[in-house]
């Protein structure tokens, strides 16, 4: 790797501060009067300007000033349903009028709403539909996220969904894991059957990873979801096509969502507010990475605190992510989510950022992207910020100034 990333680069930066999250550099892993440079589109130098292996002019193809910018590694959004048509503002309406979440779903509302706007739509409108969301995201300094299907709920319209999420990240540049997430809710022509529709969705799961559409499997295991008995099923296919898992869990209640997704060795158990420290222990012991959705929790002014004492004692990675969906997070911008976790959940704005960076890419199995440090991707953001606090800290608002991926411009 040395050889392949010496000098000359493709891209040096100069006067530059960087947030580096190298746990062996205090807050931040921070480097003032820092240098970052890439080659093929890895980091191939970040680090201090005097430590630079000769003049910046003999060194890259191309020499630049950040001018003083902070950089960060590019933010990664690990939990979104960003592929949808139409959506649930008069949801939102009722619930504020004192309708519960599970009210409006056992009237047909809810996840199924979106289900059939989601059938009715073509590729292509579904594709123009959630372009810009994810330009907002990129916008916002996001250069990987995770898209999941599950509002199509047959094959034809998860194929679609799937589709249009491989085509998102072909358009703009981003790198976009997919996530199959048929066992989202029951489909009405299974109305009654739930173990039925199981069976097909798993019979549906080979033909969609054949065609190079699925890199994890999801489940939403909850009282008004599946059950655990039923996740199992999802998993046990998913562990016979060598797909990892991940897992919505214990965000309504305990169910144990989060002790089966360490069970099978899970990416990550998301939400779980009502995980118990076994769970958490569990987690710890098989490296799931607890994926904190403080959108949801905002939107349904839920009450009940994920076990944030407990991820802290067990050291299990906490993540951060948007959760964009039409009907309990719209949220398009994952600094907001750092935001929100910092006030709803107490996170530290390090923290947060380390959940939206490399916890996170952790969260999606990816392990060469969210530092910044050589040998990694070369997916970084140069913000307009006096310091890195300030991500978590501004309530919207333009602050970033360019974002690459892979060494390339995409913003």
């Amino acid at each position: 790797m040395i050889g392949r990333l010496a000098p000359p680069w493709d891209r040096l930066l100069l006067d530059a501060r960087l947030a580096t999250l190298r746990d062996d550099l205090g807050a931040y892993g921070v480097i003032e009067d820092g240098a970052l440079a890439w080659k093929d589109g890895l980091i191939a130098f970040a680090g201090p300007r005097g430590e630079l292996p000769g003049e910046p002019a003999a060194l890259a193809a191309r020499v630049e000033s950040a001018e003083g910018r902070w950089i960060t590694p590019g933010l990664v959004d690990c939990h979104t349903h960003l592929v949808f048509a139409g959506d649930r503002a008069q949801e939102f309406e009722r619930r504020l009028q004192g309708a519960s979440y599970e009210q409006i779903a056992r009237e047909g509302g809810g996840i199924l709403s979106t289900v059939r706007a989601t059938r009715q739509a073509s590729e292509e409108e579904l594709l123009a539909a959630s372009l810009p969301r994810a330009r907002a995201l990129r916008a916002d300094g996001v250069t990987t996220l995770e898209i999941k299907s599950g509002y199509g709920l047959d094959f034809d319209s998860e194929r679609k969904m799937l589709r249009v999420a491989r085509r998102v990240g072909e358009e703009l540049g981003l790198t976009v894991r997919t996530t199959f997430l048929a066992a989202h809710a029951l489909p009405p022509e299974f109305a009654g059957r739930p173990d039925d529709y199981i069976a097909a969705a798993c019979g549906w799961l080979p033909r969609l990873h054949a065609e190079g559409l699925v890199d994890a499997v999801d489940a939403f295991c909850e009282g008004i979801g599946f059950t655990p008995a039923q996740t199992r099923r999802m998993f046990q296919a998913a562990r016979a096509l060598g797909l990892p898992v991940k897992l919505h869990a214990d965000q309504l209640s305990n169910l144990g969502g989060a002790a089966l997704a360490a069970e099978f060795g899970g990416l990550s158990a998301d939400h779980i507010e009502w995980t118990d420290e076994a769970a958490v222990r569990a987690m710890a012991a098989a490296g799931t990475v607890a994926v904190l959705l403080p959108g949801a929790f905002h939107v349904l002014r839920e009450t009940k605190l994920p076990p944030l004492a407990e991820l802290r004692a067990h050291a299990v990675p906490m993540a951060v992510a948007t959760d964009l969906n039409p009907g309990t997070s719209p949220l398009q911008s994952l600094r907001l989510a750092m935001s929100l976790a910092c006030t709803h959940f107490r996170l530290t704005p390090e923290e947060a950022l380390r959940g939206a960076t490399v916890h996170a890419a952790r969260a999606l199995g990816l392990h060469d992207r969210g530092r910044l440090l050589p040998g990694q991707r070369a997916d970084v953001v140069q913000w307009e910020v006096a310091h890195p606090a300030e991500l978590a800290y501004w309530l919207g608002g333009d602050r970033v100034h360019s974002v690459h991926v892979a060494g390339r411009r995409v913003d």
